[in-house]
């Protein structure tokens, strides 16, 4: 739908970034709020840090996109070739974060490109649905 229509590079950066923040903050307050409601106590300072490391994980991956549009914005790419990078670079992400997750829980290599494999393509099946229905 943006891509039909653009808004001006510096509107979509503003976007990304205030979606990040705010997904970004509705993580740390999720994971407060159910730690605290699942275990009836507050939740420690060091805790509260681990949530925000999460959040702050996730508002990045939100934010990340921003980085093309700041190209574009700068006429190093277009603002379509953005949207296009945008787009399948978030796929890379998601995969990254499948084989993050394996190897941070203790998989060998080949079950975390596996499962990177299979949140991609998870990612790809989305991203072709969104495609076909706009």
């Amino acid at each position: 739908m943006l891509e039909q229509h653009p808004p001006a590079d510096g509107v979509v950066i503003a976007s990304l970034v205030a979606s990040g923040v705010a997904v970004g903050l509705a993580e740390l307050y999720s994971e407060i709020v159910g730690t605290e409601t699942r275990t009836h106590h507050r939740i420690e300072r060091a805790t509260l840090a681990e949530f925000a490391d999460d959040a702050v994980a996730v508002t990045f991956g939100v934010c990340f996109p921003a980085v093309f549009f700041v190209l574009a914005a700068l006429d190093a790419i277009s603002t379509d070739t953005a949207f296009t990078i945008a787009r399948w670079s978030g796929l890379g992400l998601i995969g990254f974060y499948g084989y993050a997750a394996g190897r941070l829980a203790g998989a060998r290599p080949l079950a975390c490109v596996l499962q990177a494999l299979a949140v991609a393509t998870i990612g790809g099946a989305l991203i072709a649905i969104k495609a076909l229905i706009h």
